[in-house]
Order: C-alpha cells, then sequence, then structure tokens
C-alpha cells in the first residue's frame, strides 16, 4: 500500500533529478535555429514590464521572448530601436533555450508533469514555441517526462476511488492522448473492471448513507444523478440500485 503523496510518478526517474550532476554550462545549448529566419532589420516595437526584474519583447509587432531587465541592458535593447542581429541570436540559441531547459528541470523536481502541463508551463513564461519544443525533448530524452506512466500511475492511484470515466476525463485535462488513457485503462483494470466499479459505487452509497430497498424513487433518481456525475455509467448504476447491497 502506497503512503505518502499518492502521485510522486515513483516509476519515473523524476527523483534523479535531486542528485542529477549537471551544472548550467553542460545544459545542451544547440537548436533554436528555425526562429532565426526572421532575424533581418527587426525592431524592437514593444518592452512591457510584467514583474519587477523580467519584461516581455515585442519585435515587428508581435511578441518574441521575455528576459530580465539586466539582459536588455547588457545587449542594448532598447523600445524603437533595431535589434543586432548576433545579438538576437545568443538569445535565441543560447540565452533561452539553456533556460527553457533549466525551468523545466526545476518544475520537474516538486511534482510529476505530462508533457501538455510542461508546455503550458513554459508558454506562460513566455518562450518561443521552437524553443519549448527543444526543452520537452531534452526533459523526455532523460525519462523525466513520460506520458504513459503518468496515465498507469495515476489510474493505479485512482481506480478504487474514481470511475473509468472519472479517471478518463482527468487525464483528457491533463492532456494525454486517448490512445495512451485506453492503453493505460486496459494495463491496469483486466476483467475485474465492472466489479470494482460496483464497489465504487456501494462505497458512494454507504457514505451517503443511502439503502437502494427503502430509498423511495425520487432519491433513488437523485442518488443516480450524483453517481452519474462522478463518471459511472447509467446501466451500471441501475444494476446497483437492484441488488442487494449488503452481497456485493
Amino acid at each position: 500500500m502506497r503512503t505518502g503523496h499518492p502521485f510522486c510518478i515513483h516509476n519515473l526517474n523524476y527523483r534523479r533529478l535531486h542528485t542529477l550532476p549537471f551544472r548550467l554550462a553542460d545544459v545542451n545549448l544547440s537548436g533554436g535555429g528555425g526562429l532565426l529566419e526572421r532575424l533581418r532589420h527587426m525592431t524592437v516595437t514593444e518592452i512591457k514590464e510584467i514583474t519587477k526584474s523580467r519584461v516581455k519583447v515585442a519585435i515587428d509587432g508581435e511578441p518574441a521572448f521575455v528576459l530580465y531587465k539586466g539582459e536588455l541592458r547588457a545587449y542594448g535593447i532598447k523600445e524603437g530601436q533595431e535589434i543586432r542581429e548576433e545579438d538576437y541570436q545568443t538569445i535565441l540559441t543560447q540565452i533561452l533555450p539553456k533556460r527553457a531547459k533549466m525551468r523545466a528541470l526545476n518544475l520537474l523536481k516538486s511534482r510529476a508533469y505530462t508533457s501538455f502541463q510542461l508546455e503550458e508551463k513554459l508558454t506562460m513564461g513566455g518562450y518561443p514555441r521552437e524553443i519549448i519544443l527543444e526543452a520537452l525533448s531534452y526533459v523526455e530524452s532523460f525519462g523525466y517526462i513520460n506520458d504513459s506512466q503518468y496515465a498507469a500511475d495515476f489510474i493505479e492511484y485512482n481506480k478504487e476511488k474514481k470511475s473509468r470515466n472519472r479517471m478518463a476525463m482527468d487525464l483528457r485535462k491533463k492532456g494525454i492522448p486517448d490512445v495512451i488513457i485506453r492503453e493505460a485503462m486496459e494495463n491496469a483494470e483486466g476483467a475485474d473492471s465492472e466489479e470494482l466499479e460496483k464497489t465504487q459505487i456501494v462505497r458512494w452509497m454507504e457514505k451517503k448513507r443511502f439503502t437502494p430497498h427503502t430509498a423511495t424513487l425520487q432519491e433513488k433518481n437523485k442518488m443516480t444523478a450524483f453517481l452519474f456525475r462522478k463518471g459511472f455509467s447509467i446501466d451500471t448504476i441501475r444494476n446497483v440500485l437492484s441488488l442487494d447491497i449488503t452481497s456485493i
């Protein structure tokens, strides 16, 4: 039986992050070349403060990236002026890829993320799309994000208290593709999945102090609606309502 926080993704390599022998300078800085195609005569059209230390930079009217104020001064980036090509290349191929990878690694130290969730976090940080994809590929290469394992662990922990539909809905919200969800469900549940759902329904009934054979039609309809919202199918709910729950 598991103890502590239920969802630390014990089967992955996340804990290795705490002892990973890397330095900032060791992070692979390759990539970002797709962004460099826009490099000719670019004008900084807006510099917008987002925190006391960071600003969002727009180039030619389009959001470009987020920098620290000290970096603005270091590269002489000013609103209304052109950004030097060599400075732009340095930002895109060195500063931002390194920072995005380190940000991803730091996020994964505290909890597990799906690819979708981690991408959302990096997008909120103002990183360009190409650099986000590079950072995701980087952490995935170490096994620090693995949507299949995430789904398997999520189902393993929740299968005794959540319906299959509810678990599938929760995983979709986390960005897990349906094909991975189906595979994880099949591997985790096997032939006992229907009986497990019946047991879950009985537990909810007991928790609500609901007794099918003494309940009125109105009370049964109310309980059916409640269980349906929990993700159980109407057929399974009706099946359990017709049983003597003391025999389950």
